[in-house]
């Protein structure tokens, strides 16, 4: 066992208790409505505030989406923070998860492709936390309209992958449990673009629930590579880059790719 095995759990935990934090500042400093609240209003009068107090009176405009949430200082200062930390560690679980594959020989375009998709996943992360909804609209929901389909597609392709690599029953339990994760992610992310289409309080109340599920999900979902991190080294990585750069390296005596270096000099020292 590895310290590795302590980065899924700490995504987890860092960004769950992290906008649950945002969340409940902005309820505190009245940016958004308590998401127990299902009463909207057309307007408000600032006579309506209780200072201490969530918002008694709200509009669509309070209605608490993740992004909303994170839109006005403080709260925003911690969520760009979450939004840049949390990238930076799902770019390095992609990674790490990718290499342990590859140590497993099970090198495959699916492998590949859902350490693209997580990377993307993570890019679309950085944007949506450095770039406000209410002050750059356009690239807040750029930046969301690539992380949420990108981070489904990654936990697929993951689903796909632990079934491939799975030898034990509790393998397959892992592997049955991330399937679930993947289905509530799927419906929560559809319900919650079809709901946030509308103009109607109550859907965009809807949709706000269902994009908290969605992110809360998908980050529990991360935390379930603790499962097979007490197994991952800091030689996982070495094979992961290696593989990387000797794609076109064969093997001694072998027409097969290796995944491991069996080039010259040069190529080892260009890592």
């Amino acid at each position: 066992m590895t310290a590795w095995i302590v980065l899924p759990i700490s995504l987890s935990a860092f960004s769950i208790t992290g906008i649950w934090i945002v969340y409940a500042m902005a309820v505190m400093n009245h940016h958004v409505c308590p998401v127990e609240n299902w009463s909207y209003n057309e307007s408000c009068s600032s006579e309506s505030i209780k200072h201490g107090y969530p918002k008694s009176c709200c509009t669509l405009e309070d209605i608490p989406l993740i992004s909303k949430c994170g839109t006005y200082p403080p709260e925003s200062c911690l969520f760009s923070l979450i939004g840049n930390v949390g990238a930076f560690m799902v770019v390095v679980i992609c990674f790490l998860r990718y290499g342990q594959l590859i140590e497993q020989s099970h090198s495959s375009w699916v492998n590949t492709t859902a350490l693209i998709t997580g990377c993307i996943n993570a890019a679309g992360l950085v944007v949506v936390g450095n770039f406000q909804v209410d002050y750059a609209k356009s690239l807040h929901y750029i930046g969301a309209g690539v992380a949420f389909p990108a981070g489904l597609l990654f936990v697929c392709l993951q689903c796909v992958l632990t079934y491939h690599v799975a030898v034990s029953a509790l393998d397959f339990w892992m592997a049955h449990l991330r399937v679930f994760l993947t289905t509530v992610a799927l419906i929560s992310l559809v319900l919650s673009g079809i709901f946030f289409i509308h103009e109607s309080f109550l859907l965009q109340h809807l949709a706000a629930i269902c994009e908290w599920l969605f992110v809360i999900d998908i980050l529990v979902f991360y935390g379930t590579f603790t499962y097979e991190f007490g197994a991952v080294s800091n030689d996982t990585l070495v094979a992961a880059l290696q593989h990387s750069n000797s794609r076109g390296c064969k093997s001694p005596g072998s027409s097969s790719t290796s995944t491991h270096l069996n080039c010259n000099p040069e190529s080892i020292a260009m890592i």
